[in-house]
């Protein structure tokens, strides 16, 4: 009987040692065993085993994941002596456990005490115009100083941003608004004379184009009226004909438009040019070389007028 007592309380013994060894670590997190006193083993996500009760103990479970530090806005002041309140948040993560927990003492106050510091200083650096147009340049400065800062650490630096960036004084702050408010609208008034200068020389362009044209065409036209024609015909005559032609047709256009129109002109100068156009064309109508030889009839007529 006294045997069964002690084999049940061996048993019991065993499965609570092992039942109480076991200890279960959630998905992103890790933690850290001491074993009397001192560092052990480090526990990964699912069930580790082997974590004796009153021997070993589990000092701390942190999250591996990424986590954001939003850091508190800080007074800096630029190399032209402007002071500015930079609101900054950074993205980091625990890499190695052992020296986030081992190496410092509270990883989150240390990283905001360091973005302060390294942000004066790169701040300090630049004036308040490089300040404005460059946060990349500040974001990169900051991620690769704490980057390297904080390797020891066990901790990550992923990614750093500038939030906002304020200047304090008010009356300097209104003055930079007016600055870049005219400085906006000088490179309106920039790119609208531009816009204007690459019209003109376009609508230039086209004229010179469509004056050519309209040369050729009208050359064109006098060289097929001068092939339908004798040879005796006189170049200035068709040219002139061409001419009275486009006018008489610019006037039935203008007639035709539904714009009223005041025209201060002579009719009389327009039907005294077209009628000394037809009546040198119809005197000389039809040319020599066209002309026909007197018929018989004219012949017979002439004979009987001699006898």
């Amino acid at each position: 009987m006294n045997t069964l007592v002690w084999v049940f309380a061996v048993v019991l013994t065993v499965v609570g040692a092992t039942v109480g060894s076991v200890r279960r670590v959630n998905q992103g997190n890790e933690a850290l065993v001491e074993r009397l006193g001192r560092y052990h083993r480090k526990l990964t996500p699912g069930l580790n085993f082997g974590v004796l009760p009153i021997i070993d103990e589990v000092v701390i479970e942190a999250n591996t994941r990424e986590r954001i530090l939003d850091i508190e806005p800080s007074d800096v002041i630029t190399n032209d002596s402007v002071t500015l309140t930079i609101d900054t948040v950074i993205f980091w993560r625990i890499i190695d456990l052992y020296s986030a927990y081992y190496e410092i003492d509270d990883v989150s106050t240390a990283l905001k005490n360091l973005v302060g510091t390294t942000l004066r200083s790169k701040i300090g650096e630049m004036d308040l115009q490089r300040t404005y147009s460059s946060r990349e340049e500040i974001n990169r400065a900051l991620l690769e100083s704490l980057d390297d800062a904080t390797e020891p650490w066990g901790v990550k630096v992923t990614r750093v941003e500038i939030q906002d960036i304020k200047i304090k004084n008010e009356d300097l702050q209104k003055s930079l608004e007016s600055e870049r408010a005219a400085l906006s609208k000088k490179r309106a008034a920039i790119a609208e004379a531009e816009g204007k200068r690459e019209a003109a020389i376009a609508e230039a362009e086209g004229d010179r184009q469509a004056a050519i044209k309209q040369a050729e065409a009208m050359a064109e036209s006098v060289r097929r009226i001068a092939d339908a024609m004798p040879t005796q015909a006189d170049p200035q005559d068709i040219l002139r004909y061409l001419v009275m032609q486009r006018y008489v047709d610019a006037n039935l256009q203008l007639g035709q438009s539904d714009n009223s129109k005041v025209i201060f002109m002579n009719p009389r100068d327009i039907t005294e040019n077209i009628d000394a156009l037809l009546r040198d064309r119809l005197v000389d109508y039809p040319p020599a070389a066209f002309r026909q030889t007197p018929k018989a009839e004219e012949t017979g007529d002439t004979n009987g007028q001699a006898e």
